[in-house]
């Protein structure tokens, strides 16, 4: 009796990977469907036209923006961001360093976007040349090495928001994203803490959403992470959500790029 419960149980687990497995490769042809034709790119043709054209109180436009590799290179610059920047004095992402330009070349107060909302005026501006910016960077690899005092600080304050538990379930982005194999609903989950996992979860972003019809950046993806653990809406380009993006793309750094992405 016992030797046949053993062989039952046996063949419900394979039962029960072998459904998980199909499941998975299933998802996986349903996003190599809806990638081909991605809206993203409509994305992309926006925000390369907002980039080019002038605006604000300056009227001017973003073309002398320095992203890092100088003014107005844009090729490549999205894949060594997060980094330092010696004029702000900080480490900046792609939508920070943005803001930054938008106010320094176009007289744009950054609060019409951080005090903004996601798919509506300037922030919607912003993601759409971030995604842009991103694409610019598609198939170059992630160079993003802590080696300034002021990095390595945002990768030590990343990790450890990584794994800060709080909030009414005791959550924290490690729950989801610290361990092999977690899924959610449909789901797989990468794990963040080691590089083949970190990638998924930092080059395929800026994505495009199709359950909500929307242009996701990085930026978003974070402020919904938090919504789903039940935590206070971060503050857009904080701190906080800078150093989360430096933890994940340091953890990636030698992947190519594949922006932007589409997500379902």
């Amino acid at each position: 009796m016992k030797a046949w419960l053993a062989s039952a149980a046996a063949v419900g687990l394979a039962g029960v990977a072998l459904a998980q497995g199909s499941t998975t490769d299933e998802i996986e042809r349903y996003r190599q469907m809806i990638a081909d034709g991605n809206p993203a790119e409509l994305y992309e043709m926006r925000g390369e036209e907002l980039w080019r054209t002038k605006a604000g109180p300056k009227n001017a436009s973003l073309e002398k923006c320095d992203l890092g590799l100088g003014p107005g290179v844009t090729k490549g610059a999205y894949a060594q961001l997060p980094k330092y920047f010696a004029d702000t004095d900080k480490v900046q992402d792609a939508e920070s360093r943005l803001l930054t330009c938008m106010e320094q070349l176009q007289g744009i107060d950054p609060k019409e976007v951080i005090n903004g909302r996601w798919g509506q005026g300037k922030r919607a501006d912003v993601v759409a040349i971030v995604t842009w910016l991103s694409g610019e960077s598609k198939g170059v690899k992630v160079s993003v090495q802590p080696k300034h005092p002021k990095e390595k600080e945002a990768y030590a304050l990343g990790r450890k928001a990584f794994y800060f538990q709080g909030g009414p379930h005791d959550f924290s982005c490690a729950s989801c994203h610290g361990e092999e194999g977690k899924r959610i609903r449909l789901q797989d989950l990468p794990n963040i803490t080691k590089p083949e996992g970190a990638h998924k979860g930092w080059t395929s972003w800026p994505a495009y959403r199709v359950s909500s019809g929307q242009m996701w950046s990085m930026q978003h993806r974070l402020e919904d992470c938090y919504r789903q653990q039940r935590f206070p809406e971060p503050v857009y380009t904080s701190e906080l959500t800078i150093a989360l993006s430096y933890f994940m793309a340091a953890n990636s750094n030698g992947y190519p790029m594949a922006t932007p992405g589409i997500k379902r």
